[in-house]
């Protein structure tokens, strides 16, 4: 495994029910695993979305959250690291996470201090800044204007925004009938669709066909 931190857990907001319709394996735990993320399905008072991870090898700040978002850290034990089979949709893996902020120098800078590797660093525009971190098998996508939103200034919190996954056939009819239609993504020679609201899947999910 790559000494890059890595994503073991994330907690999101949905029904089990609504991952098992649009294809997914759900075990008993409400949890789907993908690629060697778990993702957890819960049903906190008050959560909405993403709303907390689990890292290994990775710092957060003291109080139990990295850049505003709730953080766990992974324990020492063993666990199963190789990745999970494809589920019924062919889903595989996961290609990247979303962190949207209001102050990408200072989320930056955090990520860095945390034991994250900024690769790269794109202006897609005047108002959006896109910085690409790695963790061991997947990308952290942060994205922000390139100077902070006066709304939310040097106090505002980042937040876990979205998941983009690695599907070979955009068009499976295991997906259900929220999928949008593929489109062609930024990466060129790759593909991407949508789910919509009504999937009920708790956050915005992507599905991407596989790196050239």
């Amino acid at each position: 495994m790559s000494d890059r931190p890595r994503l073991v857990g994330l907690d999101v907001a949905a029904d089990a029910a609504a991952w098992r319709a649009a294809g997914f394996d759900v075990g008993t735990d409400d949890v789907v695993r993908i690629g060697t993320t778990d993702l957890r399905l819960t049903a906190a008072p008050g959560a909405r979305g993403l709303h907390g991870w689990t890292l290994a090898g990775a710092v957060p700040d003291g109080d139990g959250t990295l850049e505003g978002v709730r953080t766990a850290i992974a324990g020492p034990a063993p666990r199963d690291d190789a990745p999970a089979p494809p589920h019924p949709n062919g889903v595989g893996a996961i290609d990247h996470i979303v962190l949207a902020t209001p102050d990408t120098t200072r989320t930056f800078e955090a990520l860095d201090a945390a034991g994250f590797e900024l690769r790269r660093v794109r202006d897609a525009g005047p108002e959006l800044r896109q910085g690409f971190f790695l963790f061991a098998d997947l990308v952290l996508e942060v994205v922000g204007p390139p100077e902070p939103r006066p709304e939310g200034g040097v106090g505002g919190s980042a937040s876990l925004w979205g998941v983009t996954l690695v599907a070979p056939d955009l068009a499976a009819p295991a997906f259900g009938p929220h999928l949008g239609a593929p489109r062609d993504a930024v990466q060129a020679g790759r593909k991407i669709a949508v789910f919509d609201r009504a999937a009920g899947l708790g956050t915005r999910i992507a599905l991407m066909t596989p790196r050239p």
